[in-house]
């Protein structure tokens, strides 16, 4: 499959959102979080118009290329030439999140089954593990109305979602929020841990009592440090190593 590069039709910020985007969606189907084609992951364009890069829809998160990245409007209209086709109805929650919250350029959303798991749960994610402290500082929940394709939903999930930068789709997933697509993959890569080891921690206790829950004042304390913290560690530290994983792996998502 012979996608042109748009390298030369872009500008510099376009085109190195797209390669950090493209990257974001190997390293989710690298870690297994993908759903087939059925999630999507959203980025602001750089500039004043509302635009939005989105995967082509029928292309798993593996093949994904910087070039295939389809630009879109705040309603999913396609703006420039693209022989692949892009998912209205996968982008209503993105759509709601990017216009409510403009501190936000990257929106990821997963099906997995820890993730699932956790948001069919009344009590939602427990604080038992260093990694829930963090999600807790900023955590909000959706109830599930169905398959989210209604416009009518977006004022009640922009609400749900104030502020947070983690949210739990009720029976339906996890969905991160971040000033950069590195800060939304690593809120991710620690929201997917809190869920996995909640599983698996649950199912190796006889009854919730026998789970040791972390002290309420840590929690708290943890989520003050994330309201002033400023230093985008995931963005510095972690995504660089994250694109050199890749590029061991590959450099053809950059194309």
């Amino acid at each position: 499959m012979h996608i042109p590069s748009l390298k030369d039709a872009v500008s510099a910020d376009e085109w190195q959102l797209r390669c950090d985007l493209a990257a974001c969606y190997r390293l989710v189907a690298l870690y297994g979080w993908s759903d087939l084609v059925f999630t999507h992951i959203s980025a602001r364009v750089p500039g004043p118009e509302h635009h939005f890069l989105i995967n082509p829809y029928g292309l798993m998160f593996d093949e994904i290329t910087a070039s295939s990245l389809v630009k879109v409007d705040a309603g999913c209209n396609k703006l420039s030439e693209s022989p692949f086709p892009v998912n209205p109805a996968g982008f209503v929650i993105h759509s709601a999140v990017h216009a409510a919250r403009p501190d936000v350029l990257c929106v990821l959303h997963t099906h997995t089954r820890a993730g699932v798991a956790v948001s069919a749960q009344r009590a939602g994610v427990l604080p038992i593990s260093q990694q829930s402290t963090f999600v807790l500082g900023s955590l909000a929940y959706h109830d599930y109305e169905g398959v989210a394709f209604r416009d009518d939903e977006k004022p009640r999930l922009v609400a749900d979602l104030g502020s947070a930068n983690f949210l739990v789709l009720r029976n339906h997933g996890l969905l991160t929020a971040g000033k950069s697509i590195a800060d939304a993959f690593l809120n991710m890569y620690i929201f997917e841990s809190t869920c996995q080891i909640q599983i698996a921690a649950q199912s190796g206790a006889q009854t919730a009592d026998h789970l040791t829950q972390v002290n309420p004042k840590i929690v708290q304390g943890v989520a003050e440090s994330m309201r002033v913290q400023t230093g985008g560690l995931g963005g510095a530290f972690v995504w660089p190593s994250l694109i050199r994983k890749l590029d061991r792996l590959g450099t053809d998502y950059k194309t």
